[in-house]
This record gives C-alpha cells, sequence and structure tokens, in this order.
C-alpha cells in the first residue's frame, strides 16, 4: 500500500467527522447523505440555506480531512526514521561480520514498521513520549525480523522472496539465516533491559514478561504450531483458524501496543482497552492478509503470492469467501476502534489511522 493510499484514510477516523460505524467513510461521503444536491436548484431561500449550511459542512469535513491526512504523511516519515535510525544504531557490523551482516540484511531490508510505530503511538497516547518507547519499538521489530527469517525457510514455508528481495538463507545459506533469527531474539530483550530510560524496573520486568509470553509456547509459536499441523487437514473451522492467527499474527502486535501503554505509565483498564484494540487489529491484518494473497501478485506483494493455496493452508477465503472475508475485515476495524472511545481523540488518531492502514493495505 503507497503512502499516498495510506493517508487518505486519516480523514475518516476523527469523531466527529467520522462514523465508525460506516465502515470507515465519512458520512458526508456516505452514498445516501447527498440531500444538498436536489435542494441545490430549489427556488425556496430557506432550502438554499440548508443548502450552503451543508455545502458549507461537507466543505469543512474535506478541509479537515485533507489536514489529517497532511498530518498522519508527516507522522509516518517522522516515526519511520526515527525506527530506521534506532535500528540501524542498534545492530552494527562488528564480529563474526556474517551473522552481523545477516540480521542487519533483514532487520534493514524496509518494511512498513507497523509494530514500533504502534508501541511509540501507545505509548504517547498514554502520556508517554517516543524516546521511552523505541528500545521496545526496535525489540518488537527484532522478533517480527526473526519470525519472517525463520517463516521462509524451506522447513517452513520455504519462501525465496520477502519484501521484494531474496530471502535470507537465500544469501547466507539455512544455518546462518537460523542463528540471525535467534541473535535477534536475544538482542531484543537485551535491548529493552539495558536501553530503556527513565522507566522504573518493575515496568521494565513486566514489558520484558509481556513480550516473552506474547511470542513464546502460549503465542506466536504457539500460533505457528497449530498452523504447521493443520495443513492439509479438511475439517477446521473458524475457531480454529481464529485460534492460529490470534496467535500466530495478532500476538506480536498486541505485543506492541501492551509494551508501549505499559512504559507510557497507562492504568491497567487503559492496557486492556489497547490489548483489545491490538487484538483486533491483529486478527484484521491476517485476515487482510489472506485477502491479498489470492487477489494480488507476487510483484505488488513484494512477497510469493499464492503460497497459502499451494501449501493447502486453511485461510479465511477459503473458509467463508473473499467478500464475507472482506465484510470480517470491516466488523474488525469497527471493533478496533471501539476500544479507542474514551481516550484523548487527538492523540488517538494514529491508532486510528493506523487501524484503516492495516485494513486497506494492498500489500
Amino acid at each position: 500500500m503507497s503512502l499516498s493510499t495510506t493517508i487518505t484514510t486519516w480523514g475518516y477516523t476523527h469523531y466527529p467527522l467520522s462514523d465508525v460505524g460506516n465502515k470507515g467513510r465519512s458520512r458526508f461521503c456516505s452514498p445516501g447523505f447527498m440531500p444538498h444536491l436536489k435542494m441545490k436548484f430549489s427556488t425556496n431561500p430557506s432550502s438554499l440555506s440548508v443548502s450552503a449550511v451543508l455545502t458549507k459542512e461537507q466543505t469543512d469535513a474535506e478541509s479537515k480531512s485533507k489536514k489529517q491526512a497532511m498530518e498522519f504523511k508527516e507522522y509516518v516519515l517522522e516515526k519511520a526514521i526515527s525506527v530506521n535510525k534506532a535500528l540501524e544504531s542498534a545492530v552494527s557490523i562488528k564480529e563474526p561480520v556474517k551473522i552481523h551482516e545477516s540480521m542487519r540484511y533483514s532487520l534493514l531490508a524496509g518494511g512498513k514498521r507497523i509494530r514500533p510505530m504502534l508501541c511509540i503511538a501507545a505509548c504517547e497516547l498514554v502520556g508517554g513520549v517516543e524516546s521511552t518507547a523505541m528500545p521496545a519499538a526496535c525489540a518488537v521489530e527484532m522478533i517480527h525480523t526473526m519470525s519472517l527469517i525463520h517463516d521462509d525457510l524451506p522447513c517452513m514455508d520455504n519462501d525465496d522472496l520477502r519484501r521484494g528481495k531474496p530471502t535470507n538463507h537465500k544469501i547466507y545459506g539455512e544455518d546462518v539465516a537460523v542463528l540471525a533469527g535467534d541473535a535477534l531474539l536475544a538482542l531484543a530483550f537485551e535491548h529493552i533491559a539495558t536501553q530503556t530510560k527513565g522507566v522504573s524496573s518493575d515496568r521494565i520486568v513486566r514489558v520484558i514478561g509481556e513480550l516473552a509470553k506474547c511470542i513464546g509456547s502460549e503465542g506466536l509459536v504457539a500460533g505457528q504450531v497449530v498452523d504447521i499441523i493443520s495443513e492439509g487437514i479438511s475439517d477446521v473451522d473458524l475457531k480454529h483458524l481464529e485460534f492460529i492467527h490470534l496467535h500466530k499474527t495478532a500476538a506480536l502486535l498486541e505485543g506492541s501496543v501492551v509494551l508501549g501503554a505499559i512504559l507510557g505509565g497507562a492504568p491497567d483498564e487503559d492496557v486492556e482497552k489497547l490489548r483489545n484494540f491490538a487484538r483486533c487489529i491483529g486478527l484484521l491484518f491476517q485476515v487482510v492478509d489472506d485477502i491479498l494473497d489470492v487477489t494480488k501478485s507476487s510483484q505488488q506483494l513484494g512477497k510469493t503470492a499464492g503460497k497459502d493455496l499451494v501449501a493447502d493452508k486453511v485461510t479465511y477465503p477459503k473458509l467463508i469467501g473473499i467478500e464475507k472475508s472482506r465484510e470480517f475485515a470491516e466488523e474488525l476495524n469497527k471493533e478496533a476502534k471501539a476500544q479507542l472511545v474514551g481516550f484523548d481523540q487527538e492523540k488517538a488518531a494514529p491508532l486510528f489511522a493506523l487501524a484503516n492502514y492495516i485494513a486497506y493495505r494492498e500489500n
């Protein structure tokens, strides 16, 4: 999904100019909400006045939407630059050179940086600052990169392409790729423990425990294992599929948001609201991923398209069809945004927009 496409969703995320129940579209742009087109030609002065008011409302809404879109574009660029700079300095070239080159090859290969942005946005939402969340933001990206390196291995998804480039094991070999993933996993926890500043040790310990749980045998790994053993099984139902994706995909997105909230000093009630938000967008991410896998080309995706079909994996389109999958994605996006009601809407704006980005991305 291009940045220009991404930012158009920003204007549909703010109250009162958005209707969460209207599939993320501004109520002023709703097909059924165009009475001013009829009133426009009326000779009744009062009708003309109403038309003028409606037209002014629409103009004001569009103007605010454009302003918010520019703000989100700036936010995305600012955070991406900050995260990339922090990742660059976190993994430098040192001995043994080959392992660090392999780590950097995948870690710095680009990508959307959704998880770090979610971590930082959650921290800022509850009163924290970017610098407080940055070590954790880098850590979740390191772990995400580890999971991609391992997923691409011949013993897992056997993929040759990632982010438009040859996968790690195609460049460095399977042995080094496995070790690069292991090293990134270890570095993630070291980075949080040693680089987080201005936060109590209790909160840092809580963050480390939260992250470990969301990626372990009851989190990301659980989802991966159940996904593997489900290949070729014909009687997998929606509940089973939801378990896979809530663990395999949503767990790390959940961790990203929760880590940011804890580091920002959020009370437990707000942490749980943000946890629910993250679970919704985590499942949303995978539903959209399943749709893209069967509707886009490898060139458009930057990775091999149609691989789930080839591997006979259970996906949402396979179980309920593409249209029902799209409807489910809309419901998840709506539910995610509902979790943000009650927070400062200006501070929550990046999370609203990131939810839309995940819902409407094209790769």
